[in-house]
């Protein structure tokens, strides 16, 4: 179990020294910024992973591709099947660039938030869900990249509809099989694993958009049509919270199957239908627990920090917040590690 550095779609200077001075074993890209409007090519991801060794940091794994690459399979519309083509030759190419994990999701129409400046502990600025106004204009949704900030929301003119009309719950499981069935073979193939997201928030539908791992039954589900040792979780410990779940208990289950391949360390306070995230500790979650329990279950992935709080005079990254974070799980991990030996 190891602490990676995560959140953002450009491996600049900055961040790469920052990471390589707090200790990270790695990086984690999300949804980086590569040539290519429909897939990504060999070339550019093997000058991605040598950009990140030149400071002694591996890319452990790429979280998410844009939404757009694979927005029809999702929805079953006319032209999957040529996404799915260009998402397979994604995987083959990660594969062959020696990148070991791919972060997914089945959010059509993205993260949603009500608020990207609530407030939380000393001031700081946290995001917030609150279902009761999550359909006012303008609304607030669908960042796909690691900047939890208000440039990188979007509004949309009839947010009970967002692409237009309702996509039920068993077409969107039903779609979900089609993908999965074509892409994981792929994944097997070229020796890439996939980590499937929760939906944020875990919801029963958004936007008209049936969502569907929003819960625990939902995910064993989907681990069952993906029945693999190339198939597993990104356990968003933040959005399992979310559900009202019981965190503990999901990580023993999937921990103990080693289907969790990374997790995203954060957490809220509250749950479906609001709730609003929080710094490490004082959120739903027992966090020595969480730690105690990957430990248990033989987890030997790596954690990131995920969404954090904005502290004062922080950058859009979130520097300051995320340096808490890294600090908070590092001495987590020591700790438990040291209480085995």
């Amino acid at each position: 179990m190891r602490v990676a550095v995560g959140q953002f779609s450009e491996p600049g200077e900055d961040v790469l020294r920052f990471a390589s001075q707090m200790g990270a074993s790695g990086v984690l890209l999300n949804t980086p910024k590569l040539p290519g409007t429909e897939r990504w090519e060999y070339e550019d991801l093997l000058a991605l992973r040598e950009r990140c060794e030149a400071y002694s940091l591996r890319i452990e794994a790429i979280e998410n591709t844009p939404i757009s690459f694979y927005e029809k399979a999702m929805l079953g519309l006319p032209g999957r099947d040529e996404q799915i083509e260009n998402y397979q030759a994604t995987i083959r190419n990660m594969g062959r660039a020696e990148i070991p994990i791919l972060g997914y999701h089945w959010m059509s129409n993205g993260v949603w938030r009500t608020s990207v400046s609530a407030e939380g502990r000393g001031g700081a600025e946290i995001t917030a869900f609150d279902m009761d106004i999550a359909y006012q204009t303008p609304l607030v949704y669908g960042f796909e990249d690691a900047e939890v900030s208000s440039s990188h929301m979007r509004s949309v003119k009839n947010p009970r509809l967002t692409h237009g009309r309702v996509f039920s719950e068993e077409e969107m499981w039903e779609n979900y099989r089609y993908f999965i069935d074509a892409v994981l073979p792929v994944a097997e193939e070229s020796g890439v694993k996939l980590a499937l997201h929760p939906d944020d928030p875990p919801v029963a539908e958004l936007g008209g958009i049936a969502r569907l791992m929003r819960n625990f039954s939902n995910f064993e589900r989907a681990m069952r049509i993906g029945d693999s040792p190339n198939h597993g979780l990104n356990f968003c410990m933040g959005t399992w919270s979310e559900m009202g779940e019981d965190v503990i208990a999901a990580i023993r289950h999937f921990g103990s199957q080693g289907r969790i391949f990374y997790v995203h360390f954060r957490d809220v306070q509250g749950s479906v239908p609001r709730f609003r995230e929080c710094f490490l500790g004082e959120g739903n979650v027992d966090v020595v627990e969480a730690v105690r329990a990957l430990k248990e279950a033989g987890f030997d992935g790596f954690m990131i920090d995920d969404h954090v709080p904005t502290m004062a005079d922080d950058t859009p990254w979130g520097h300051r917040g995320r340096a808490f974070a890294t600090g908070y799980m590092m001495g987590l991990v020591n700790a438990t590690t040291h209480e085995t030996r």
